[in-house]
């Protein structure tokens, strides 16, 4: 696939774990879309381990990968985000979040330790999702009259577009990401159809 109109990213979350010296380091990867849903995984895994002293994680964010965040969660600094997000990056994927969870085990590491951990714990959740080529899209909302629906739905399964969401009652309204590579050619065709109107969205 045409690198321009594709990018890689996770197929599945995943889960790995790795241990050194009494201490437990327990990882976990997903595929995200945007902040909140970082967010909502953060907030469910201190719940989900609420004795542990850290949760250190990195993401990074965009079909062209540009937003990205490393954060130590109190270990020294660089001795944790920066190791996770080296994973994320070695892989070349993006819209990806890994979190690491750490439960004291007694000992000090050490910062080259640390970074051993947080680099190994992260290669053991990422190893476990293949990653997957998906299309960049663009994202529209069309709202048409149902007289017309079948067209327009025709139009977007040629076009590989994905509906996110479809109101198809007496006027309806369908929330769509239409592949980069094929939303000219696509938007021409719907455009030309009676009743119809095009807006970008974000979903």
């Amino acid at each position: 696939m045409d690198e321009h109109f594709t990018y890689r990213t996770l197929s599945e979350p995943s889960t790995g774990e790795f241990r050194d010296r009494g201490s437990k380091f327990l990882s976990y990867a997903w595929p995200v879309k945007d902040v909140s849903e970082i967010k909502m995984h953060l907030q469910s895994l201190k719940k989900e381990h609420p004795k542990a002293v850290h949760y250190c994680y990195a993401w990074r964010l965009g079909t062209d990968g540009t937003q990205f965040r490393a954060n130590d969660d109190g270990e020294p600094s660089g001795s944790a985000g920066r190791p996770i997000l080296g994973q994320i990056d070695s892989m070349q994927i993006t819209n990806v979040l890994v979190v690491v969870v750490r439960y004291f085990g007694g000992t000090l590491l050490g910062v080259p330790g640390l970074i051993n951990a947080y680099k190994t714990a992260s290669a053991s959740a990422l190893s476990q999702s293949l990653p997957i080529e998906k299309w960049i899209e663009e994202l529209v909302e069309i709202s048409f009259d149902y007289p017309v629906m079948g067209e327009v739905l025709y139009h977007l399964r040629q076009a590989e577009a994905t509906v996110y969401e479809q109101d198809l009652q007496l006027f309806c309204r369908v929330k769509a990401g239409i592949p980069v590579k094929f939303s000219k050619a696509c938007l021409q065709k719907l455009s030309e159809l009676r009743s119809l109107s095009i807006s970008p969205r974000k979903i």
